[in-house]
């Protein structure tokens, strides 16, 4: 509220200080008010634009009136004639001319970085295996990632490429990770950002590790090859994958559980059930408990390459 009234005060108070004191005509009236115009606009402008991005600005045109005093110093003293006289004439053309180009051209560029103006391990960078998977969202949702998730330009391109696909598998994995980018930028948790900066590197997961690398992030991903790329560049990855596998419950040998028994094993009389976090349980003398639930006591565990295997039964 408070914000409207400086902005009404503004538009009422230039007006009326120029048509009191400039002549009470209607000139000095607009002309009040095409400036208290101008001041509020400016005010909408610098609120909604980051610092970041007017600090850019301020240095293209910097750069701008730079290469204009150097323009200007080498007509004055290596040209003549119809070219000095140009200058002269347009001079003030010329000068508006120069800051413009430089504040375009470093708003322009400034799209490179998006917000990347700094660095570090808050930073982390979303590659195509964790946007296809879309657990990512989970995790921000309950506050276990933290900081501002980075997704490139260069992923949401291979992602676009995926979902143009006539294979319907590769389509379908390319549009699920469209729509959880999207998820993502709807999560009021943690901060997202595009970055347009594309590594030159002959493959997406080198890419994906050498812009990490170049702003101190960390990766979340699900990718073996990252992984590896990421140990070799001593860049830190975040594996959805290997998360999961932490978080398993812990069962031991002689506890009991309840276990609902889905269907027959392999072996004679075995039944077979699973966990919440989709481990099996293989159940002796459970074949006559299919599609019950049942106290099951561990025997034994077994970690194969494949996962993990339990053994148990039935009490």
């Amino acid at each position: 509220m408070p914000i409207w009234i400086f902005r009404i005060c503004t538009l009422v108070a230039f007006p009326f200080v120029t048509y009191t004191f400039l002549g009470k005509t209607w000139n000095s009236f607009w002309g009040g008010l095409l400036c208290g115009a101008i001041v509020v606009a400016g005010e909408v402008l610098f609120k909604r634009m980051r610092l970041i991005k007017i600090m850019i600005g301020c240095t293209g045109i910097m750069i701008g009136l730079m290469l204009y005093t150097l323009i200007g110093y080498a007509m004055q003293n290596f040209f003549g004639g119809a070219d000095v006289s140009f200058w002269h004439q347009y001079n003030r053309q010329i000068l508006i001319g120069f800051m413009v180009f430089g504040l375009l051209a470093a708003l322009i560029k400034s799209r490179d970085m998006e917000g990347l103006s700094y660095k570090g391990h808050h930073l982390k960078i979303a590659d195509l295996s964790a946007l296809v998977d879309g657990r990512i969202v989970d995790l921000c949702d309950i506050n276990f990632l933290s900081g501002v998730i980075i997704i490139p330009v260069f992923v949401v391109d291979e992602l676009n490429r995926m979902a143009r696909s006539k294979d319907k598998l590769e389509q379908a994995r390319g549009r699920r990770g469209l729509d959880v980018a999207t998820r993502l930028q709807e999560c009021k948790e943690v901060e997202v950002r595009y970055t347009s900066k594309t590594p030159k590197a002959p493959t997406l997961p080198e890419q994906i590790v050498k812009l990490a690398r170049s702003l101190d992030a960390e990766v979340v991903t699900l990718d073996f090859t990252i992984n590896k790329l990421t140990t070799l560049k001593k860049v830190t990855a975040l594996n959805v994958a290997d998360l999961a596998t932490a978080l398993k419950p812990v069962v031991l040998p002689g506890e009991s559980m309840s276990l609902f028994v889905m269907k027959d094993g392999k072996e004679k009389e075995q039944g077979i059930g699973y966990l919440d976090d989709g481990t099996m349980v293989v159940v002796e003398d459970g074949r006559k408990c299919i599609g019950k639930r049942v106290e099951v006591s561990v025997s034994s565990i077994y970690q194969t390459s494949s996962g993990r295997m339990i053994f148990a039964k039935v009490k």
